[in-house]
């Protein structure tokens, strides 16, 4: 699996980049990084706090480092925040060191699983849903753009998600 580098997962917020990251990273015997969790560690404080201190222009920066920074690893697995393909450099670095995977779910499932999630700054707005489906629009060719495969998440479980997503890796990576 060497020739295919890092592995990394983008989507949208809630798409489940985390979860599915985890588990394939025991599969593969990789570290696991989300790349939010690693800001909130670095910084000491929670994204919703960066974005009210630095505002989304200052987040966005130290997303970008954090991402170029863990891309210079080896064996990882990296679920990144949604909003990480906005930068054209952070687009760049994942494209050119590993194998990039999209989750693509649809804006209704994605309100669904963070509707509650008060950790969002993005969805702090009185029509959440609305709010999704515009950041979709906005993100989806970006995500598609570094894509070197995309994963429709809809219809089953995480166990068969993850399976998806491992078989599609064990195809492109393995001699």
């Amino acid at each position: 699996m060497e020739q295919c580098g890092n592995i990394y997962l983008v989507g949208m917020m809630g798409a489940g980049k985390t979860t599915v990251g985890r588990y394939l990273a025991k599969r593969f015997s990789r570290r696991f990084v989300d790349a939010d969790h690693e800001i909130e560690a670095r910084t000491g404080v929670r994204i919703p706090t960066i974005f009210e201190i630095e505002g989304e222009t200052g987040f966005r920066k130290r997303e970008a480092q954090v991402i170029a920074e863990l891309a210079a690893e080896d064996d990882l697995v990296l679920a990144t925040g949604g909003g990480a393909v906005l930068d054209a450099s952070t687009r760049s670095v994942l494209a050119a060191s590993g194998l990039v995977v999209y989750l693509n779910a649809p804006p209704a499932m994605l309100f669904e699983r963070t509707r509650h999630d008060r950790n969002r700054p993005l969805l702090r707005v009185p029509n959440p849903l609305a709010k999704i489906e515009e950041l979709y629009v906005a993100r989806d060719p970006l995500y598609r753009e570094i894509a070197d495969v995309v994963i429709d998440p809809v219809g089953g479980g995480v166990t068969h998600l993850v399976a998806k997503v491992e078989t599609e890796i064990r195809a492109r990576c393995e001699p």
